[in-house]
Parts: C-alpha cells; sequence; structure tokens
C-alpha cells in the first residue's frame, strides 16, 4: 500500500498543508467570534423548539399569519421575563448576596423557633423542642465549618454579580426565539442536512428524538420548575418573607433536579403559622400547598411518556451549565445534557442491534 507521501508530490503536499492551515484558522477565528453569543443561540434554539406547538396553533388561530403569531409569542415571553421573572430575580440575587457575605464572615445563624410554637395542640411542644435541639446542633456545626465554606461565598457572589448579564442574554434569546419561530421548517430542514452527513442512515429518528428531547425537558422539567418556582415566590412574598426570593431560587433549583420544593415549602408554611393569624395562614398553606404537588400534577399533561433521562444527568447538568455560563446555563445544562445523553443511548442501542440483524441475515 503506498502512503501519503508517494501519492502526493512535494508541492501537491505544501498546498494541501496551506489550505488545511488556513481552514483551521478560518474555524478557530469562527469559534472566537461566536463565542460569546453560544449560549443565546442555544437557549433560543431550545426556546423555538420548546414552544413551536403553541407557535403553530397560535398561527392557526390569526388565520395562517406567522409572522404575527411569533411578534405575539414573543411579546408575551417578554412581559413574563421582564415581569414577575425579574422581580422575583432581583429578590433571589440580594438574597444570595446576603447570604455570601454571612458565610464570607461566619456569621450564619439558625433562629429559634418562637414560643407560640408551644401552645400549638398535640405535636406543639415535641416540634418546639425539636426546632430548639436543630437550631442549636446546626448553629454549632456551622460555626465549626465556616471557615471551610468561605471560598465558597465568592462563588456566590460571582453568580450574583453575574445574573445581570445572564437577564440581558435571556431577552437576547427570547428576541431571537421569535425570529426563528416563522421559519422553523428551515432550521429543521437544516438540521436533517447536518444530520445526514453524520448519520444518513438513522437522520429522521435522532432528529425526532433531538426534538422530543429537548421538548420533554425544557417544557416538563425547566417550564414546570420555573412556574412552580414563580407561583411559590409569590406566596413567600405575600407571607412577608425577607428572602422569599432566595427561596424561591431554591424552589427552582430543587425543582429543576427533580427532589421537590415541598421540603423548602413545609417549614415556611410552619413559620406562617407562627407568625400570621388564622385565616392568613390558613389561604396560605392552601396556596403553598397546592404549589408544592404542582409538579405532580402537570408533569403527566405534559410530557406524557416521562422522562428517561437519569436524574443525575440533569443535576450534573445544572451544575455544570451554572458554573460554565451562569444563570442561563441553569436552564440549558440540563437540556443540552440530556439531548446528548438521549442521542448517546439511542446510538448506542443501533450498534448493538445491528450485529443482531447481521447474525439473523447469515442463519437465514
Amino acid at each position: 500500500m503506498k502512503t501519503l507521501r508517494q501519492l502526493v508530490t512535494g508541492e501537491d503536499m505544501i498546498q494541501l498543508m496551506v489550505r488545511l492551515s488556513l481552514l483551521g484558522l478560518l474555524i478557530i477565528w469562527t469559534v472566537i467570534l461566536i463565542r460569546p453569543f453560544v449560549t443565546i443561540l442555544a437557549w433560543a434554539i431550545v426556546l423555538a423548539v420548546a414552544l413551536n406547538p403553541v407557535f403553530v396553533l397560535l398561527a392557526k388561530a390569526l388565520g395562517g399569519r406567522p409572522k404575527l403569531a411569533a411578534g405575539l409569542l414573543t411579546a408575551i415571553n417578554l412581559a413574563i421575563l421582564i415581569g414577575p421573572a425579574t422581580w422575583l430575580g432581583l429578590g433571589a440575587v440580594d438574597g444570595v448576596k446576603d447570604f455570601a457575605g454571612q458565610l464570607a464572615a461566619g456569621d450564619i445563624l439558625i433562629p429559634s423557633p418562637p414560643d407560640s410554637i408551644r401552645s400549638w395542640p398535640l405535636v406543639g411542644p415535641q416540634l418546639h423542642d425539636l426546632w430548639e435541639q436543630a437550631s442549636t446542633n446546626i448553629r454549632s456545626v456551622l460555626r465549626q465549618v465556616a471557615p471551610y465554606l468561605k471560598p465558597l461565598a465568592g462563588t456566590l457572589l460571582g453568580l450574583a454579580g453575574d445574573a445581570g448579564v445572564g437577564a440581558i442574554k435571556f431577552l437576547l434569546s427570547v428576541a431571537v426565539a421569535g425570529l426563528m419561530f416563522p421559519y422553523g421548517q428551515h432550521l429543521v430542514a437544516a438540521g436533517r442536512g447536518f444530520l445526514s452527513r453524520v448519520v444518513p442512515e438513522q437522520t429522521e429518528h435522532f432528529l425526532d428524538l433531538a426534538g422530543a428531547t429537548i421538548r420533554a425537558v425544557a417544557q416538563g422539567v425547566i417550564g414546570i420548575a420555573v412556574i412552580q418556582a414563580l407561583l411559590a415566590g409569590i406566596g413567600f412574598k405575600v407571607a412577608g418573607i425577607p428572602i422569599a426570593g432566595l427561596l424561591a431560587l431554591i424552589v427552582l433549583l430543587l425543582s429543576i433536579v427533580q427532589i421537590g420544593g415541598a421540603i423548602v415549602m413545609l417549614p415556611v408554611i410552619i413559620w406562617i403559622w407562627t407568625a400570621k393569624d388564622f385565616t392568613t395562614a390558613l389561604l396560605l398553606t392552601l396556596f403553598l400547598g397546592v404549589v408544592s404537588v404542582l409538579d405532580n400534577i402537570l408533569k403527566p399533561l405534559v410530557m406524557g411518556r416521562g422522562l428517561t433521562t437519569p436524574t443525575l444527568v440533569i443535576l450534573i447538568g445544572v451544575i455544570g451549565g451554572t458554573l460554565a455560563h451562569g444563570l442561563v446555563g441553569l436552564f440549558i445544562g440540563p437540556i443540552i445534557l440530556s439531548v446528548v445523553w438521549e442521542l448517546t443511548v439511542a446510538w448506542i442501542r443501533l450498534d448493538r442491534a445491528a450485529p443482531d440483524v447481521n447474525r439473523e441475515s447469515l442463519t437465514c
């Protein structure tokens, strides 16, 4: 077998190296130019894919006017983002900054239980003693580990400082997604053409799987978590909790990683009964109780078949996305990692099925 040098002359080799060098230079330069916009474009594509069914229905309702439907849907998304999301987001940023400051100073304190809890029937004395023991023990533990947690304060302050940039990226992503809505078929055709170069035999299967995974995670995980966190944050604000935004952010994180926000709402409900009158406490308890189980009600309706992506993959996507891309990465990280996971699993299954098919054909 002849080598490459035997097949190509010296002059042709030089021309080939020059062309490859120029191609590599163009690729590197292109990556540098589009790198600041990667998260914006990725989140815009996710929004366009996840909201495409809504866009199609809205365009039909408006008499087949896709541009008007895209503008209306974009305006609704911007109103949600600028309104309640910004309201709770600012509270979350302030809460993260305060918590980071306490962490850096080693002044984290767990409040002692109010004396009014002792008067509760049946569980009052036991709950007061349990809360008092937990407050004392946790306070002593935090006092010992506080010096080791101080580096975490810098990371939290950095994430809080990047919140403004993340908000701008969100706004730009929504605007770019609005521009993509009317050209959805062209984008699908472009994706099909790209996949046909990579996996020509399974182009349609992989394209459908990627779209279904994006919609399942974006609607059934991220979307429901955002709705749950917004409603919980509104309830916390109405209850007069000083760190309502931070608690809503914690509910969002726990909902995304499939743990649920009930473990946050239960202590809040207990606090409400110690600080509010009976009618207010009852109404807020009913509201937060419904919000805490909202994901169990909406997920079967939105996702249908359920999510096959492991929770660990989503958790790694949340942590890695947040550390790599800040606020936007919190949402886009689990979606991208879920798509990669599902496509990889499908690819492995196809490779395993191919030898079995060949073996059956030989036996026949």
